[in-house]
């Protein structure tokens, strides 16, 4: 295998091996730039458990998660290993509840709800 189909198995690995993943700059709780910043918090105030991954840490993964959604920026969140969108998308889901809705279908345990699997 090539380095890139390495880090594109591992990138789908990750995806499929949790429910919510958000590719981001930063940490959980500490993100480094703003779009990150804004589905960080979008995911606490609901209280989403997630896994993080910091793209800043690894340029392979940075640009690898971008070839493997055919979508050019970051922050990248994905429920039940579908791809919902980068921040602006997100943010107008959570706003309209259509994200919550998403979570709730999905079967992701979330504030005020319990996941049903």
């Amino acid at each position: 295998m090539t380095a890139e189909q390495d880090v594109r198995a591992w990138i789908a690995k990750t995806i499929a091996s949790n429910d919510v993943v958000l590719f981001m700059k930063g940490r959980k709780g500490m993100p480094q730039c703003g779009f990150s910043m804004q589905v960080d918090q979008i995911l606490q105030l609901l209280g989403v458990d997630y896994k993080d991954v910091n793209v800043l840490e690894d340029m392979s993964v940075r640009e690898g998660i971008k070839a493997y959604s055919n979508w050019p920026t970051i922050p990248q969140l994905y429920i039940k290993g579908e791809f919902v969108g980068g921040c602006d998308i997100v943010r107008e889901m959570y706003e309209a509840g259509e994200l919550q809705q998403m979570l709730e279908e999905k079967g992701v345990a979330f504030r005020g709800k319990t996941a049903v699997a």
